[in-house]
């Protein structure tokens, strides 16, 4: 790498870095209740009113502050994932060791589902807590893996469905996205710790859904599944617009995919055949997955919510998360096409990158947080703020900016 080509990489990680902080400079210290984390809205800056508190929101609050630290931010920023870290444990965390997935600002539950995405989220929090050095979180970390190896894996390595207080399960259900939040898990558990396990953990689930599972669907992430792990297409097909379980594909979470799968390869993917644990080439995997987003999803103002298997769309709602994904996605497989030497494919990728950022104005409301959606066009793109209890604090943007600002130092160290 010549100095003028290190210059411009050394430059946008400087960028993605201010992006993150000033993302958690807008949450700080309005964020912050007397325990855990309230929402802001987009419009106003002010905290949403009453006192619900999700797993997933103070889960992501806490993994938000603490990239915050990892990349050097003020010491506020694990300042704040600490606070969150605390009411994690003694509001969210019930007497068997499981999460409540909404409490009160007291602690007091309101819904005691233990929640199979949100107690992969529980995972991520430790995991970066830990990274970021806060005393304790190891115990957290070693528990939640624990919990999870006994109620949420299945025999396959994957996650099952919600279960009700006593552990009984809810629905025979499986389904992809709590399992690929898991793999997100997995892999930041495995930046904190080292250890090869949980590495191994996020390609089993890797494996299984995005290249087992879509085989049978020509190469496309389907959502829903029955309890054996068959495709499930006629599952919500009622509630096309739900929030976390809608039918059909989902670009933003082709493009997600695509941003986990480059970093499997930065950790240990191997070119042209995949590695010694029998793993695809996830880079491949990964430009296959990202592309599809691409063709299938994108316009000029975001990305649409689903699509049919020929492409055709189901909902055409812009939602702030899969544009923020796409930028994350963009950034780690530049760099690792970088590392391949693929100079063409890491300009064209750059560029995508770059198409995304500048679309972030679309999303961001005048306080700095994000809107959840823009609603299509033949309704005037109508922004949406999220509804209480909600569960994005600004997590996928956070998440996108950290993942350029890392993406840009790895490949100025490998260069």
């Amino acid at each position: 790498m010549n100095e003028t080509t290190r210059e411009a990489v050394r430059t946008r990680a400087q960028s993605h870095r201010a992006r993150l902080l000033s993302v958690l400079r807008v949450q700080y210290p309005d964020a912050l209740a007397d325990r855990g984390y309230r929402l802001l809205h987009p419009t106003t800056g002010d905290p949403y009113a009453g006192e619900r508190r999700h797993l997933v929101a103070t889960c992501r609050s806490v993994a938000n502050f603490a990239t915050g630290a990892l990349a050097d931010g003020p010491d506020w920023c694990l300042d704040a994932a600490e606070h969150g870290l605390r009411f994690l444990r003694e509001a969210h965390r019930a007497g068997d060791g499981g999460y409540h997935l909404v409490v009160d600002a007291d602690g007091e539950p309101v819904d005691r589902t233990r929640s199979a995405y949100g107690h992969a989220f529980v995972l991520l929090a430790y995991a970066r807590a830990v990274d970021a050095g806060i005393e304790g979180a190891e115990r957290g970390l070693d528990e939640t893996r624990a919990l999870i190896d006994d109620r949420f894996r299945d025999d396959r390595g994957l996650f099952r469905s919600d279960c009700d207080a006593d552990w009984t399960e809810r629905e025979p259900y499986r389904g992809q996205n709590a399992n690929m939040h898991a793999c997100e898990a997995y892999l930041a558990a495995y930046e904190a710790t080292g250890d090869e396990q949980c590495l191994d953990r996020a390609r089993r689930v890797a494996k299984a859904i995005t290249v087992e599972l879509a085989a049978e669907t020509n190469g496309l992430l389907w959502e829903h599944y029955t309890a054996d792990w068959e495709h499930d297409f006629a599952y919500n097909e009622d509630a096309p617009r739900h929030q976390f379980r809608p039918p059909g594909y989902q670009p933003g979470h082709h493009a997600e995919w695509a941003k986990l799968l480059a970093l499997l390869d930065r950790h240990g993917g191997g070119a042209g055949g995949g590695d010694a644990s029998g793993s695809p080439d996830w880079y491949v995997r990964a430009r296959e997955l990202f592309d599809a987003a691409v063709d299938h999803g994108w316009s000029e103002n975001g990305f649409v919510y689903t699509h049919a298997a020929d492409g055709s769309p189901i909902v055409e709602d812009r939602y702030g998360w899969a544009l923020a994904e796409a930028i994350g996605a963009s950034a780690a497989l530049a760099e690792r096409a970088a590392a391949r030497g693929d100079a063409d494919e890491a300009d064209r990728l750059r560029g995508w990158h770059r198409r995304f950022l500048v679309r972030t104005d679309l999303f961001r409301g005048p306080a700095g947080v994000w809107y959840e959606k823009r609603l299509p066009a033949d309704a005037d793109g109508d922004l949406v703020a999220q509804d209480p209890p909600g569960v994005e604090p600004d997590y996928h943007p956070a998440g996108a900016f950290f993942e350029g600002w890392r993406s840009a130092r790895t490949e100025l160290s490998d260069g």
